[in-house]
């Protein structure tokens, strides 16, 4: 089965594309690289989605969800058993993403921290005992 957009759609996305370049030109252009941005091979950025915060294409899961998985100390490869709709491909990249990126999304983990006392105590124990 073919995947990607039908014929008639296709045709319909092009005559939009002229309709938007007559217009203004790179008007389209414009549009297209404000709604995503793709950052490699699985991470990219949707301003609608988390407020641009990188993801994973596909999917509303943030790369800093994947970094902290990691820094529990959960191997790459035991990540998909935790994240089980991601793939190992997409956690390397998330991680490769990481690595070049260290600064921005440690600040999203920053921002995104729960403090220790609005942990619900039986959450506390469990995560002790690990």
């Amino acid at each position: 089965m073919e995947r990607g957009f039908p014929d008639t759609m296709k045709s319909q996305i092009g005559n939009w594309f002229n309709i938007c370049d007559t217009l203004a030109p790179n008007t389209a252009k414009n549009f297209i690289s404000m709604t995503a941005t793709k950052n490699s091979r699985y991470v990219t950025r949707q301003p609608e989605i988390l407020s641009g915060e990188p993801i994973i294409q596909g999917t509303r899961t943030p790369v800093r969800a994947i970094v902290e998985n990691w820094r529990l100390g959960i191997r790459p490869e035991e990540i998909p058993l935790h994240l089980p709709h991601l793939n190992l491909a997409q956690v390397f990249d998330a991680l490769s993403f990481y690595l070049d990126n260290q600064a921005e999304i440690n600040e999203y983990i920053e921002r995104n921290h729960i403090p220790d006392e609005l942990v619900h105590p039986a959450i506390k124990a469990r995560l002790n005992q690990q």
